[in-house]
């Protein structure tokens, strides 16, 4: 399956439209985390409560930017891909990513076997999975 101009067109358009939409999101992210202090989550009499839920707040905040920074950084290797003539071309085994999957998750670079793999490659032992 090569790619015709109109789909790799396609899909430079939805990756730019997402792309648009993580940089809008992450810096939303960051700003609101400027202006949300620790204490401010916390109140101004804090208790063991108030900085549980504080500390939650927080570590969700930088858990959402952080995968939203990862994604980003999927979305500008998926775009390289695109310039170099390598889209839709398994990293691990150089078979051609089908077509579905590829509208599904522009930005993947493994086939399904292959993201398998990966995945329980680099599975990390004791933390939770989605």
């Amino acid at each position: 399956m090569t790619l015709t101009k109109e789909q790799i067109g396609q899909f430079r358009r939805i990756i730019g439209k997402r792309r648009e939409a993580l940089v809008a999101e992450i810096r939303g992210d960051v700003a609101r985390a400027r202006d949300e202090s620790y204490g401010e989550l916390a109140g101004e009499v804090a208790d063991t409560g108030d900085e549980a839920v504080a500390d939650l707040i927080s570590d969700l905040d930088n858990a959402e930017t952080s995968r939203d920074l990862n994604e980003l950084r999927d979305l500008e290797a998926a775009q390289k891909r695109l310039d170099e003539g390598e889209f839709g071309i398994c990293a691990d085994c150089g078979l051609e990513i089908a077509l579905e999957r590829l509208r599904a998750v522009p930005e993947e670079a493994r086939c399904v076997k292959c993201q398998g793999v990966h995945e329980k490659t680099y599975a990390r032992q004791g933390e939770p999975k989605l």
